[in-house]
């Protein structure tokens, strides 16, 4: 969320989604202080970092929470858009789980439920 490719959020958002784009609203914030904003407002994180998986099980980021992972090279803004929507789609609740969506498949790990920040 973190980086300066194009945004799908305008999609979510036709979708009736609460979206935050941490770009937008917290421009600068350090990985850990996007962790502690997912926390207290009980929000899934979608991402490109991969830094944000180690962080979610050594910090424990609770159930409430959880992060969808791309790891895919989106040819374009209108890719990202289409692919985000039907992993999103595709699974009713994201929340306590640490996801990796690839162009084949999306993986589900469940995360631990006691935070340490």
């Amino acid at each position: 969320m973190r980086t300066s490719r194009a945004r799908p959020s305008r999609r979510c958002a036709t979708q009736a989604w609460n979206v935050v784009w941490i770009a937008d609203s917290h421009s600068g914030a350090t990985d850990i202080e996007v962790l502690e904003l997912c926390m207290a407002q009980r929000r899934v994180l979608l991402t490109f970092d991969k830094d944000f998986g180690e962080l979610a099980f050594v910090k424990g980021l609770p159930a409430e929470c959880g992060i969808v992972l791309f790891r895919i090279a989106p040819q374009s803004p209108k890719e990202i858009a289409v692919i985000a929507l039907s992993a999103i789609q595709h699974q009713p609740s994201w929340s306590g789980y640490f996801s990796v969506v690839t162009r084949k498949q999306i993986r589900m790990r469940p995360l631990t439920s006691q935070p340490s920040f």
